[in-house]
């Protein structure tokens, strides 16, 4: 099992930096991969990149060149994950979430909320 949350959400004016954080914990070590996704409201939920246990990294054409996704390495039992989002866009609000992939199975968060606004 493992348990997945999401922190660092909130209002941001187009332009500006936002950085999430992504907190796994239980059965980090069995994590192949941590994704980042988006769902604006009326939307399909998009997937906006992607970090591999080895450290390789993959975005989405849309946030390619402005939002990058790091790693801290596995501490004790949390392996934490960010998402810096730079030059943000009003396009850019939504929920974004974080799943964490087992062989077994994915694991989500709740979810944290991103509005970007003037």
């Amino acid at each position: 099992q493992v348990r997945v949350v999401e922190s660092g959400g909130g209002l941001v004016q187009p332009g500006g930096s936002l950085r999430l954080s992504c907190a796994a914990s239980g059965s980090i070590f069995s994590i192949y991969a941590m994704d980042w996704y988006r769902q604006a409201p009326g939307k399909q939920r998009e997937l906006v990149g992607t970090i591999t246990s080895g450290g390789r990294t993959n975005y989405a054409d849309s946030v390619k060149g402005r939002f990058t996704i790091s790693r801290d390495n596995a501490k004790n039992t949390v392996y934490t994950v960010y998402l810096q989002m730079n030059s943000l866009k009003p396009e850019d609000t939504a929920v974004y979430s974080c799943t964490a992939r087992l062989n077994s199975r994915n694991f989500w968060g709740q979810g944290t909320q991103v509005t970007v606004s003037s």
